[in-house]
């Protein structure tokens, strides 16, 4: 019986179905692999022992031609034979083969959607270790332009459409069919932004016009012209109240909230403020005649006012710069966010004697008991309140003494009053006033046309009556198997944070065990607050406050109202623990020191972040990382100042803060090394973000692979030849795919705590030995820098 060389056999084999590689190994072999060639030498008739070739030839000879050809036959068919039953054995191995790589990877439909969902986002020719944003997201930028009214479009805004159109069926429903008041008021604040019976077209300018009647200020913009004089009875001290009665925060912010050195109590809390539309960049070193923006807002500022009736383009547009003057003073005594980071150093408790001692052109014990009389409080000089803007307070003290010294400071005083107003309510007018807004935004945002008029609607639904309006979501979206596995989720990322913690060389261990402690105790919040789904609790929530069908104005001023009730009447109650700061149907999460817990509402509990039939590394890289970058927060720059309970105080140790401080600058100078249209990022203004991103992704990689030492490793996605180890961190970058106009992004520079999303990608991504591990990045690409930044 002849045979084929074992070889020869194995070449045949993987002729059937080769990698690459294998391709690489047959060139250099020679010849191609799908071929068997036999050598002649191979194909011989052996006589008995001893024969030679010449008696086989003798042998040949003697026989007869059809023994011969018989001879030929029988051989060939033996050849036959073996040949079939090498095939025969080559395809069974490698259909074993077949069947064992087929068993790696879920062929499901849904992992087939998974795949290409992924493969769609991405730009495969992209190096992923010189750019992985771009590597990750470069499909996704360049089927996703930003669409009309945004000017940006980002995952965020994806998911939250979605859900504005789960909304808007949700509250589309009679009003009847409501199961609860609460959400009956969502409904008719709905319809009556909506205004399909033209009720805010018909009114015009007159709900603000009698708002400013009713304020008896002496101001009628009909009259506002160079004839205009001061009333015998101003008084600057009743403007002040009156705007905090509307709840603007004209030159200063004041409320009520926990007082961080004593998380069981509230307190009043003042801080700056006082600039309306623009930030404190817009004015730095700018004139309305050389800058766009400021330009943009004066021309906003006419529209507006000549829309409310003043006579007179000159004198309006005089007594506006002067607004933008003042505002542009306030502008340069407001502290940088980046300079107001450290929170001891931000927090000064003051009793009233000090306030009036100290800044007496504010009248605050007249001011503040003006305001808590709405809530049947009061208070005297003995009253402690938190001042986090001291030197503001300051510097706004010596600007008023100068405005009030004369007559026409006193006008331009007044004149900024009457604009906060305007500019706060201008927007619910009729569509005149919201086209000028829209023109304007344009110049500020880069933002083209205007978005769907109910997406806006539900937006303003939800910031007035987001609870009852979460309700509804809830109702529809959220599955209590998400909210069980999240919470699995939650667990496995803390575990893995604290694991980590334990290995840091450079955290002393007297700190480090008080950290475990404040790790281990922090709280999660997860899905949306249960009282929500009980009508007599969601109503008790928001009694008191009336909405009209026929009054979108008013709705809005009710609001306002309602929120300033609902914030001074903490003044004299203990803080709610376990409190949402945040609607159900936010595609966001956040934490909360003073309560050191972490929440993570419904809304983001959806794809790309999460899904329970997704791979669990595209579950632990979307939502995981989320997960960890809340948790890591309790540990950052601020975060970390707050002990276990909320309260603010040095738990540290000087050499761990030291340590810690020394690593913190490493960030800061990494972020602020990156360009954005040619700007620098603010490294120390995002600092607290980029060390809960690092952190972040840290801990819920490890948590991923805890899970997959528990549960052996996942079936892999057809088509796209990841790992789950790298669908980990591609997961994590494409929530963060983003298209953003350049306007936005300057304005996200100057005032945002996070860095811009490419940099969220490529910044934690260049620091992680894990993601230049998994997609095998060498030392010094991009992507894998030598010199890393770590904290956590």
């Amino acid at each position: 019986m002849f045979g084929i060389p074992m070889k020869q056999v194995q070449m045949a084999n993987q002729g059937y179905r080769r990698t690459n590689f294998e391709e690489d190994e047959y060139a250099s072999a020679g010849g191609t692999p799908t071929s068997v060639d036999f050598p002649p030498s191979q194909v011989v008739f052996k006589g008995g022992a001893g024969s030679s070739s010449s008696g086989l030839w003798g042998l040949w000879t003697k026989r007869s031609l059809l023994e011969n050809c018989l001879i030929i036959a029988v051989a060939i068919l033996i050849l036959i034979v073996i040949i079939l039953a090498a095939v025969l054995a080559s395809r069974d191995t490698k259909v074993q083969e077949l069947v064992t790589e087929s068993q790696k990877h879920c062929s499901t439909p849904r992992c087939v959607n998974i795949a290409s969902s992924l493969l769609t986002s991405m730009d495969s020719t992209v190096d992923p270790c010189y750019d992985f944003f771009h590597y990750a997201c470069g499909g996704w930028i360049r089927d996703n332009p930003i669409p009309s009214g945004h000017s940006r479009w980002n995952t965020f805004e994806v998911m939250t459409q979605k859900n504005l159109i789960v909304l808007k069926n949700a509250i589309d429903k009679p009003l009847q069919n409501f199961s609860n008041e609460a959400e009956r008021k969502a409904k008719i604040y709905f319809t009556s932004c909506m205004d399909e019976d033209d009720h805010v077209e018909k009114a015009g300018a007159k709900p603000l016009l009698d708002l400013i009647a009713g304020l008896e200020w002496g101001v009628l913009l009909s009259e506002w012209d160079s004839a205009w004089r001061l009333p015998d009875s101003w008084n600057f001290h009743k403007m002040l109240e009156d705007l905090q009665l509307l709840n603007i925060c004209a030159f200063f912010a004041i409320s009520v909230g926990a007082d961080d050195k004593d998380s069981s109590s509230n307190i009043l809390q003042i801080d700056q403020g006082g600039l309306l539309i623009l930030t404190r960049d817009n004015y730095l070193n700018k004139t309305v005649d050389d800058d766009k923006v400021l330009k943009g807002y004066l021309t906003y500022m006419k529209t507006v006012y000549k829309l409310l009736g003043a006579p007179n383009d000159t004198f309006t547009e005089e007594r506006l710069r002067e607004v933008i003057l003042l505002e542009t003073e306030i502008a340069n005594i407001t502290t940088p966010d980046e300079e107001r980071r450290d929170q001891n150093k931000q927090y000064h408790k003051y009793d009233y004697r000090y306030l009036t001692r100290t800044w007496p052109l504010i009248e605050w014990m007249h001011l503040t008991n003006h305001i808590l009389n709405r809530v049947g409080v009061s208070i005297t000089l003995d009253e402690k309140v938190v001042v986090y803007s001291p030197e503001f307070l300051t510097k706004l003290n010596l600007i008023l003494e100068e405005y009030m010294k004369t007559d026409r400071g006193k006008v331009i005083l007044t004149n900024y009053l009457i604009w906060q107003v305007v500019g706060s309510y201008a927007s619910f007018l009729s569509k005149p006033f919201r086209n000028a807004q829209t023109a304007f935004e344009e110049i500020m945002l880069g933002k083209q046309g205007n978005d769907v008029a109910w997406h806006i609607c539900i937006e303003e639904t939800d910031m007035n009556l987001g609870y009852a309006l979460g309700a509804l979501f809830v109702k529809e979206m959220f599955k209590g198997g998400s909210k069980k596995k999240s919470e699995k989720m939650v667990e496995n990322v803390r575990h893995a944070f604290m694991r980590n913690l334990k290995t840091l060389s450079w955290m002393d261990a007297q700190t480090k065990a008080a950290a475990m402690d404040k790790a281990n105790s922090m709280h999660d919040m997860i899905g949306f607050p249960d009282y929500i789904l009980d009508n007599a609790k969601l109503d008790k929530k928001y009694k008191g406050l009336i909405m009209n069908e026929t009054d979108y104005f008013g709705n809005n001023r009710r609001a306002q109202d309602y929120r300033l009730i609902k914030t001074f009447e903490k003044l004299r109650k203990r803080p709610l623990k376990n409190e949402w700061s945040m609607t159900p149907s936010t595609v966001n999460a956040y934490y909360k020191p003073n309560d050191n817990t972490m929440v993570f509402p419904a809304a983001v509990l959806q794809v790309p972040f999460f899904d329970i039939n997704y791979p669990e590394s595209l579950n632990y890289g979307a939502m995981g990382v989320v997960m960890g970058h809340e948790l890591t927060h309790g540990f950052d720059d601020q975060g970390r100042e707050f002990d276990k309970y909320g309260n603010l105080n040095q738990w540290w140790k000087n050499t761990s803060i030291d340590r810690f401080k020394t690593k913190a600058k490493c960030f800061v100078d990494q972020y602020s090394s990156y360009k954005l249209n040619g700007e620098n990022l603010r490294g120390k203004q995002t600092l607290g973000e980029n060390i809960a991103d690092n952190g972040g992704i840290k801990s819920a990689y490890h948590a991923y692979k805890g899970w997959v030492e528990k549960n052996g490793d996942e079936k892999l996605l057809p088509g796209i030849g990841l790992t789950h180890e790298q669908l980990f961190f591609l997961g994590f970058s494409q929530v963060w795919c983003s298209n953003s106009q350049k306007e936005h992004a300057h304005l996200q520079l100057v005032t945002d705590n996070h860095s811009p999303a490419k940099f969220r990608v490529i910044g934690t991504l260049s620091n992680s030995r894990e993601f230049a591990e998994a997609y095998k990045c060498k030392p010094g690409t991009p992507m894998n820098p030598v010199k890393k930044c770590q904290i956590w």
